[in-house]
Formats: structure tokens, sequence, C-alpha cells
């Protein structure tokens, strides 16, 4: 006796392929979303800021400047305040930043916010990105603040990024929220890096 069995078309085959791959990119923004180990998750927020202060001090003698001179004694101190506050996206989702201003609306024209100002560390370097977002979404029975977009902007901006992963972030949770038709961001920067050593 022979079992019958389904052949599967060769698109049904990519379909099945690139599902996989979209699952594998979202495990690991997930992972790139967070920060990795459960170092920082166990220590307070006055603990990390010691410990980062403690690593400038270290950075400051690698130099060889004299962390006790007036200009630089509270340095350690102004840093690790000046890059919590830089990294501060760490500690919220898009399901709190859209909170209860996701509305129903039958609107299905494109909805659009230009110039989003935002400000990122590169995570290679971690040297200031910094530049505009444009996100376009087409709703389908969903619309939200447009102030939650740049909220949202700032939210994943305010983490150790990539201009690329920040896009997709960004994208993504637009997309995750809102379910709507279709999703469009567009980022232009520029990298400190890049201007001092060009």
């Amino acid at each position: 006796r022979f079992k019958k069995r389904k052949l599967r078309t060769t698109s049904e085959l990519l379909e099945d392929e690139q599902a996989a791959q979209v699952e594998d990119e979202e495990e690991r923004l997930d992972q790139a979303s967070s920060p990795s180990g459960t170092t920082a998750a166990s220590l307070t927020s006055q603990q990390r800021k010691e410990k980062i202060a403690a690593a400038v001090s270290t950075i400051l003698e690698a130099l060889g400047e004299d962390g006790s001179r007036d200009g630089l004694r509270k340095t350690p101190t102004r840093y690790a305040d000046a890059l919590m506050s830089f990294t501060q996206g760490y500690e919220t989702t898009p399901a709190t930043v859209f909170g209860d201003a996701e509305f129903d609306e039958n609107h299905h024209e494109v909805v659009m916010l230009r110039d989003i100002e935002f400000f990122s560390l590169c995570e290679h370097h971690m040297v200031p990105f910094f530049g505009k977002v444009h996100i376009a979404y087409l709703p389908s029975g969903k619309v939200v603040g447009l102030s939650k977009l740049a909220k949202v902007v700032d939210m994943f901006a305010q983490r150790l990024q990539v201009q690329e992963r920040l896009t997709t972030q960004i994208s993504r949770a637009i997309w995750d929220e809102l379910e709507p038709r279709g999703v469009a961001v567009y980022i232009e920067a520029q990298y400190v890096f890049n201007l001092c050593y060009v």
C-alpha cells in the first residue's frame, strides 16, 4: 500500500524558509534589545552607577590624567549619570510607550511623521550618532497618537545601537502594536566617529 502524500510547491517551501528566517531574526533582535547576561539586572541603579564611575576613573588614569584635579574630580560620576540616561531605553517596552494611546479608527490613508530627531550611542565605539527618523504606516483600523511614534524612537535610540537594528526595531514595534497594513522607517544619521576620523 502506498500512502498519499501532499506534494509541496516551491513557493510553499520558500514561504516556510522565509518564516523560519523571520523567526530567527526576531529572536536575534530580542536578544540585542536588552543587555546580555544577568549582571546588570541583579544590580541596583546606584550599584551600576558606582561600577561605571569606577571604570571611568580607571580610564582617566590610563590616559595619564590626574583624576583628583578640579576639572576631573566629578567626571566619573557625571559620566555615569550621562551614560545611564543615554541607555535608559532598556527599562521600557513598546507596549508601555504606546499604552492607552491606541485608537480604533476607520482610517486607511498613510500616516507619516517626519524629522523625528534622535541621539544614540554606537555599540561598536560607544560614541554618539544622531540624525532624523521618518516613519510612515498604513493603518488597518488602529492608529496611535503621533507623539508616541517619537517616544518609540527615543526608547530604542536610548540603548547601545547600530543604525540598521534601530530601523528594524522601530518598524517592528509599530507592526506588532498597531498591526498596520504596512510600515516604513527611514533613518538619516551622522556618526561622531566618522566626523573625527575622515
